[in-house]
């Protein structure tokens, strides 16, 4: 772990020059983190051709990666480069109780935009009721009280610590957590979410596999006039296209999700069972890694698709503060774009006809 140091700052010029860099790095992208994420609240609370099921996730995604880089990440920060704590016992319990709770919110969010479209693509006559608006709503309740729950009672009362009989500084804030705590909270914050996703990007993907085949059939129906309502088919078979994207889509969100979090999972449930020998620097870089994550989920949902893009530009140009501006606004320049499928389509979203 982490011991706390003097003040790198003051060492010699060449640490100052590091220690600034380090800084500037780390603050741009909490900016971005803040901004990014400010943007797809704004852009789905605003405009309701962006308000939907699968966006009221999106959106409640996006405050909870708000919420990390506004007050998770910059104490992070200030720990991590000088290698002190400078904001008291207090604080660092709840700053790591925060960290926990919106970074487990955070995964939860995912995993439930996964079984959203889990139901879109698989089943989608029974996506309307199985994803109702109640039911939307108990999700989102339930991707805020079960990280709720594992961080911020267990913490504040010291049951994660039972039994770890190690002393730190006053001025260090470092998680340390007993086995039991580390199984458990492991579980429920990562490996059963991830287990979910993984479920249903496969069973999405088995099916995106078998509706290719069929726009494959269906293609060579209609080269050889095959078929009479030729309109009716090539609406199907762009839905069943947009479906696959979709799932292409999914892929790579799923492939991010495990590349910045598995490893910082991994030792953590881990190091209680070595004897707490993971190095600081080894901690540092996880935890960063899983901090990206939430960095990059505005550009994953929001900057890749084209009707968000457009809301994005009209609120930084402050478009939607010129009188007599609406939210019920068309967000595609033309119809050609409103019809251009990208690598990451709007099915993802399924925004508003």
């Amino acid at each position: 772990k982490p011991k706390c140091s003097v003040n790198i700052l003051s060492v010699s010029g060449k640490a100052c020059v590091k220690s600034l860099s380090m800084y500037t790095f780390i603050i741009v992208g909490i900016f971005c983190t803040v901004v990014g994420n400010l943007l797809v609240v704004l852009a789905i609370a605003y405009f309701k051709q962006l308000q939907s099921h699968t966006n009221s996730f999106v959106m409640s995604l996006a405050v909870a990666d708000f919420l990390v880089g506004l007050v998770v990440m910059p104490y992070s920060m200030v720990r991590t480069i000088e290698g002190c704590w400078h904001f008291g016992a207090t604080f660092c319990q709840l700053h790591s109780s925060l960290d926990v709770m919106l970074c487990t919110a955070s995964i939860f969010h995912l995993s439930c935009i996964a079984f959203d479209r889990y139901y879109a693509v698989c089943n989608p006559l029974v996506y309307t009721f199985k994803m109702s608006r109640s039911r939307v709503a108990l999700l989102i309740v339930v991707c805020w009280a079960v990280p709720l729950l594992i961080s911020f009672g267990p913490i504040l009362l010291g049951l994660h610590k039972l039994g770890v009989d190690i002393s730190l500084p006053e001025n260090v804030c470092v998680f340390l957590v007993n086995r039991v705590y580390a199984v458990i909270a492991s579980l429920v914050a990562f490996y059963l979410p991830m287990v979910s996703m993984l479920v249903a990007y496969w069973k999405i993907y088995k099916a995106a596999k078998r509706q290719a085949m069929q726009i494959s059939a269906m293609e060579a129906q209609m080269a050889a006039g095959v078929g009479k309502d030729s309109s009716k088919k090539q609406k199907h078979r762009n839905s069943m296209r947009r479906e696959r994207k979709a799932a292409q889509t999914l892929g790579i969100i799923m492939g991010v999700f495990l590349i910045f979090w598995l490893p910082f999972f991994t030792v953590n449930i881990v190091d209680p069972f070595i004897e707490y020998t993971t190095t600081g620097v080894i901690w540092d870089v996880f935890l960063w890694l899983g901090y990206v994550n939430s960095s990059l989920n505005p550009f994953l949902y929001g900057f890749f698709n084209r009707s968000f893009r457009r809301a994005f530009l009209l609120i930084m140009g402050c478009r939607i503060c010129l009188p007599g501006s609406a939210s019920g606004m068309d967000l595609s320049h033309s119809r050609k774009d409103a019809n251009e499928q990208t690598f990451f389509p709007p099915e993802l979203y399924i925004t508003k006809s």
